[in-house]
């Protein structure tokens, strides 16, 4: 099957108000939905007038800047620390992190968009090594380097304790090397499937990794255990030498790192622009890449900056998850959520394969189109509907609001309703009939004479209503589920 085809012809030039391309309304959406879970739009309106170039220097600034996490008391726990209550207190402190980390993201931008996708990356499963403490260390890292140090990342995520649990590393002595982590750390974490190595550098690799079992107590330390490193001589990518931890890492990016850095930028591309890839574009941001020592901030920093972010084969182009999709259509509601929706939401997710901690497996969730079938797409306009009408029960002021804003406070039904479409649909519904379709809902049974007369307006009882109405009309279009 041959590559989906970009169509895209725009480069990395910086992108400003002044481009061919008009800095409008849906590139605006298009900017917040990369680089963080949407936002709701009204208060960014004036951001119009400004200069893209300044908005995007926030947007970074504020993830570069972004506080770690702070510690939870059970930050270092071995279970030695719990008493008998062990199996309540482990579930507690998961779903604090669970309720903690969706919330984050909700709240959060760049930064935390990003650690999402590095977890989507860099995969450990919780159910493999079940400490709540390993958990918050690899969370911990995730956000860390989100935007930091690639190379760094991969040598500090090879022996951080969740990763050494997950792939074996834990069981990987002189005496039984065990494969595992080698092979993913090539195939998966930095060159990509069959990208130049071989079953003798994955073995080498594996000889070179081993060491890494010093623990003795459940969730406790793992430590560096010289008498059980293979300390005679391996040949990786055609180099020999009795190497350590620290020598794989410097030999695999001194000897495969353009390699890397390509498959690399091609997955932040994906995620961040277009899952059809632009392998000129992917080329340019390697190079940049390894110049930059493997910082990814510069990177990512180009491609967003640039026209071919903003280019318009770009908007809409992506499936997100089940989790971004539900909080970023609370985020463009303008909700306030609190603990225990932030706990539904990743419930739902849960139940339709994106279980947060726990990728399906150490390739990850495939995402885009992936997260699409029959019964997933069902499953998700009936969670969005859900999220809706909790809106309407708890907080319908703020659809009435909502609507009120972004229409001027119309009373015109048809004007309302293509309004919100195209709110959430940016390039609108192919058909007049269909916004008549949609109209129908949001006129709901009002009789048409109030609308004729115009003594119907957005600040009747019933309001709210008829805008959840349409809302959960429009979630239901094949059209919503692209961002």
């Amino acid at each position: 099957m041959p590559p989906p085809i970009n169509c895209a012809t725009t480069s990395l030039t910086p992108y400003t108000s002044e481009s061919t391309l008009p800095w409008d309304l849906s590139r605006l959406k298009h900017l917040y939905r990369r680089t963080s879970l949407g936002a709701y739009y009204q208060d960014r309106l004036g951001e119009l007038d400004s200069d893209p170039q300044t908005i995007i220097t926030q947007i970074l600034e504020a993830a570069v800047t972004a506080p770690l996490s702070p510690e939870p008391e059970w930050a270092y726990w071995t279970l030695d620390d719990y008493g008998d209550d062990i199996g309540q207190m482990v579930g507690e402190q998961t779903i604090e992190w669970a309720t903690h980390w969706i919330r984050s993201m909700y709240q959060g931008g760049l930064r935390d968009k990003l650690s999402f996708f590095w977890h989507n990356h860099f995969v450990t499963r919780l159910d493999d090594y079940q400490c709540p403490s390993y958990l918050y260390q690899y969370h911990r890292l995730l956000e860390t380097y989100a935007l930091g140090n690639f190379k760094d990342f991969v040598y500090e995520i090879g022996i951080t304790p969740a990763m050494l649990i997950f792939l074996n590393g834990v069981q990987n002595t002189k005496f039984e090397p065990n494969e595992n982590y080698a092979r993913e750390l090539l195939e998966l974490f930095t060159l990509g499937v069959d990208n130049g190595y071989t079953q003798m550098d994955i073995e080498a690799a594996a000889r070179i990794l081993t060491g890494w079992n010093g623990f003795t107590t459940a969730c406790d330390e793992i430590t560096f255990r010289p008498e059980l490193h293979d300390t005679g001589e391996k040949t990786i990518f055609g180099r020999t030498g009795n190497w350590t931890y620290d020598d794989l890492i410097d030999i695999l990016f001194e000897e495969r790192g353009l390699d890397i850095a390509k498959n690399i930028c091609g997955k932040l591309y994906a995620y961040l622009v277009n899952p059809k890839p632009s392998e000129s574009i992917i080329e340019e941001l390697a190079i940049l890449m390894v110049d930059n020592d493997y910082a990814l901030l510069p990177v990512i920093s180009a491609l967003i900056r640039s026209e071919h972010f903003f280019d318009e084969v770009h908007l809409e182009t992506v499936i997100p998850g089940h989790m971004e999709l539900y909080l970023t259509h609370c985020q463009e509601l303008n909700l306030t959520l609190n603990d225990e929706i932030y706990l539904a939401i990743g419930s739902v997710s849960s139940d339709l394969g994106q279980r947060i901690f726990n990728p399906v497996d150490v390739a990850g969730w495939q995402g885009n189109r992936n997260w699409i079938n029959t019964n997933t797409f069902i499953t998700r306009w009936r969670g969005l509907i859900s999220i809706t009408n909790l809106a309407y029960t708890v907080q319908p002021e703020v659809l009435r609001t909502f609507a009120m804003s972004i229409t001027n406070d119309s009373n015109d039904p048809y004007f309302i309703t293509r309004t919100i479409v195209d709110y959430f649909i940016d390039r609108g519904l192919p058909l007049d009939e269909e916004y008549e379709r949609a109209a129908m809902r949001f006129k709901a049974e009002i009789p048409q004479n109030y609308y004729d007369d115009g003594s119907w307006n957005l600040n009747w009882d019933t309001a709210p209503g008829q805008i959840t109405l349409l809302i959960n009309y429009i979630v239901t279009l094949p059209e919503f589920q692209l961002k």
